[in-house]
């Protein structure tokens, strides 16, 4: 029988103060007042629809994203915390995080929001150059990000996140390493650290900027990661280094392939049903018109994932963690077995992807260097 794996929630704000160019997320430029009352109202109700799923569970950890969640007032998001904790019980190690925009107006929010309940923000700062700003759309300015970030040191959160790109429009090496630096002095002790990707279907795919090139972008990364392990970060993800004990907690139990619900605009989840041997998929309908619609379903699909992509859908998870994976971790949260996936398996030892010491299998710097490499084994026709 499958294993019933931690439960985390998705919460999604979906509304922006203005779409980024890069950005292919659910997420909407207001145009007038967010309806707040009535979307914390449908948030709660969409969950209770969901509560079948739970399935005896506390809830391990809570992210509240978007879109820009810090939008809402700290009375919105206490209303809203509260609703979730009477009706489903929280884990006594509880971690809650809201996304923000570092504009002064939202960052003095930020006392207010752990006293409704957050005690993680994570801040989509992306640069400290105000012309990589502009090009990439975001609407606030450097002294803005600084401010934000002190602030969230400030008010007695449990951690922060900083949130930053490399890669960018024309960037050059030390603008990137500068970009990193300025975020360091900061002092999160969580920094995602992660490179730019054209989207489809966004402004940037239509028209692309000009990006730096290969071997430019290499040793921005190699630069980047010496000077993040120099000041105490180690690097547990692809893109997330953190200091000792601030891993993120929801984001960990994504890549370990654990369950989470996810409620509000186009939200997805992922859930284990271990009594029908099967994981499912949810989808919730995706604009807020739609959503906010009475006597409308929330759920808009709803599917199993199939057997033939379960492996690659776990190791497309779990390989973004740098850490050991559990053999038998393969078979308790999926069903599948390391016999079924000898072939593949086997070729990734033979090209020294992967190593197996016969309890664990560990991703290789070879592997990591080549993830999509190692992730193409485990596809199936």
């Amino acid at each position: 029988m499958l294993q019933l794996p931690p439960l985390s929630l998705y919460i999604h704000v979906p509304w922006c103060v203005q779409k980024c160019p890069y950005c292919d997320f659910n997420s909407h430029a207001m145009k007038e007042t967010i309806p707040e009352q009535a979307y914390i109202t449908a948030l709660l109700d969409d969950l209770r629809q969901d509560l079948h799923l739970v399935q005896g569970r506390q809830l391990h950890s809570i992210f509240i994203g978007g879109g820009t969640p810090s939008l809402l007032t700290p009375d919105a998001i206490g209303r809203l915390l509260s609703g979730v904790q009477q009706l489903t019980p929280f884990d006594d190690q509880m971690e809650v995080t809201l996304e923000a925009n570092p504009g002064t107006v939202e960052a003095g929010r930020f006392a207010g929001f752990k006293t409704a309940g957050v005690n993680r923000i994570s801040i989509g700062i992306q640069s400290f150059q105000s012309e990589q700003l502009r090009r990439l759309g975001r609407i606030h300015d450097p002294e803005q990000a600084r401010f934000a970030a002190r602030e969230a040191a400030s008010v007695g959160l449990n951690t922060f996140n900083v949130d930053l790109m490399h890669g960018l429009p024309e960037q050059s090496l030390s603008d990137a390493l500068s970009d990193l630096e300025q975020a360091i002095a900061l002092a999160p002790p969580h920094l995602s650290w992660y490179q730019l990707t054209i989207e489809p279907n966004t402004p940037f795919a239509s028209r692309p900027p000009a990006l730096p090139e290969d071997e430019v972008l290499a040793d921005i990364y190699e630069q980047g990661h010496e000077l993040l392990l120099a000041n105490g970060y180690h690097q547990y993800e692809v893109s997330a280094y953190a200091k000792p004990g601030h891993e993120a907690k929801h984001n960990l139990n994504y890549w370990r392939f654990g369950d989470y619900l996810g409620i509000g605009c186009g939200a997805h989840g992922k859930i284990t049903l271990p009594l029908e041997g099967k994981l499912v998929r949810t989808v919730k309908v995706k604009h807020p018109k739609g959503y906010l619609e009475p006597g409308r379903p929330y759920l808009d699909q709803y599917w199993p994932i199939a057997a033939q992509e379960l492996s690659l859908e776990y190791f497309m998870n779990r390989l973004r963690l740098f850490e050991p994976i559990p053999r038998q971790e393969l078979t308790s949260l999926t069903g599948l077995s390391a016999t079924q996936l000898q072939a593949p398996l086997a070729e990734a030892l033979r090209l020294g992807l992967l190593e197996d010491d016969g309890t664990h299998w560990q991703v290789t710097p070879l592997g990591r260097r080549f993830l999509n490499r190692l992730l193409d084994l485990f596809m199936t026709d």
